[in-house]
């Protein structure tokens, strides 16, 4: 959306052009649903569903490939991307989730999680930064800090760079069955478990948050914050005034997060069966998902303090790297199973601006 950073998640009625969102944008998600229209917000940020992306991407033909150049946004609480390594926190909210057992790799799995994706997820984020793996190396060109300019749209030598994540990601998981889940948790509801959950895990900290990030899985039959027939999954952070439900108060600074839907409820909407064919295809959209709203975060941790689209006009104003890599397939930068050191896993690429194109892969960058 416009550069009016923290105000950046609005109803639909208050956004147009006096907040720089493309018109381009608001009619993809102006079609995607009564639920969007009536319950829901049109976010920046949010993933749209596979609908929804071609219809941004049919009214940007003819449109320069520099529209969708990225821009550093100036940090919000003087965080703009993730200049550490993550540490990405898996929590499975609401005892809807069922029997928790632990399969032979130490995930945990669940009775109800029909589709296996629990286990998926959780080996997915051991794999990031792991086997050599160059799908990373696209995020790390992007920076923040004092020596990055506002607008800039590339990093001063000496800038504090995404670094590559060496090792893997995942720094802890937790299934929180105290009570279920709600039905169609808002905005504010899922933040609030992402406060729970930074506490369970002893980050009570703005240090120890300063480079977290939690994923809210809600389970199976639930709808977070509408998102079903309306879009795929979102991410931001606590001080953000136009959640759903408001802002969540944090006694441990500032902390991300995200609303991971089990949208393999959406079916071929949020990509099942979007790059693979039979069951070897069911979770393609949920890797894509989980890999979307990942390289987001660690690239506009505060929404939008880090790298989004800023360019007036631009049919993807106010999308971040993913966004503008949506669901693509069979071009450069479109989806692909990417091999990890410890697995195989459906992911998409993301906008790159040092080769003006998406990119599935990249060399790392310092």
């Amino acid at each position: 959306m416009s550069p009016t950073f923290p105000a950046r998640r609005r109803g639909k009625a208050r956004v147009g052009a006096a907040l720089g969102v493309s018109a381009t944008l608001l009619a993809a998600f102006g079609t995607a649903g009564s639920a969007q229209a009536t319950s829901a917000t049109v976010r920046h940020g949010v993933f749209p569903t596979v609908s929804g992306a071609a219809q941004i991407r049919a009214n940007a033909v003819g449109q320069a490939s520099s529209d969708e150049t990225l821009s550093y946004g100036g940090g919000i609480d003087g965080i703009g991307v993730m200049s550490g390594q993550p540490k990405v926190y898996l929590v499975f909210y609401g005892s809807q989730w069922g029997t928790q057992t632990t399969d032979a790799n130490g995930n945990l799995k669940f009775s109800n999680d029909a589709k296996g994706g629990a286990p998926v997820a959780q080996m997915m984020f051991k794999g990031i930064g792991t086997g050599s793996e160059a799908w990373s190396g696209t995020m790390t060109q992007y920076c923040d800090g004092p020596l990055v300019s506002t607008g800039a749209t590339s990093c001063p030598s000496g800038a504090a760079h995404v670094p590559y994540p060496t090792g893997g990601v995942l720094a802890g998981v937790w299934y929180d069955n105290s009570a279920k889940s709600p039905r169609a948790a808002s905005g504010h509801q899922l933040g609030a478990e992402a406060l729970k959950a930074a506490h369970h895990f002893g980050n009570t900290t703005p240090a120890s948050n300063r480079y977290a990030y939690y994923v809210i899985l809600s389970p199976h039959n639930t709808n977070p914050d509408h998102y079903q027939n309306a879009y795929c999954a979102w991410h931001d952070y606590n001080g953000d005034t136009t959640l759903t439900g408001g802002a969540v108060a944090s006694d441990v600074g500032d902390f991300a997060f995200s609303n991971q839907p089990y949208n393999m409820d959406s079916g071929a909407g949020c990509g099942v069966n979007f790059l693979n064919s039979g069951s070897a295809g069911t979770l393609d959209g949920w890797t894509i998902t989980l890999g979307h709203e990942y390289s987001e975060t660690i690239t506009d941790q505060n929404p939008a303090g880090g790298w989004t689209n800023n360019i007036a006009g631009s049919p993807y104003q106010g999308q971040e790297n993913a966004d503008e890599c949506a669901w693509l397939k069979g071009v450069t930068g479109g989806v692909g199973n990417v091999t990890m050191g410890n697995g195989t896993y459906t992911e998409q690429g993301s906008w790159s601006n040092d080769t003006d194109q998406c990119a599935l892969t990249h060399s790392t960058v310092s």
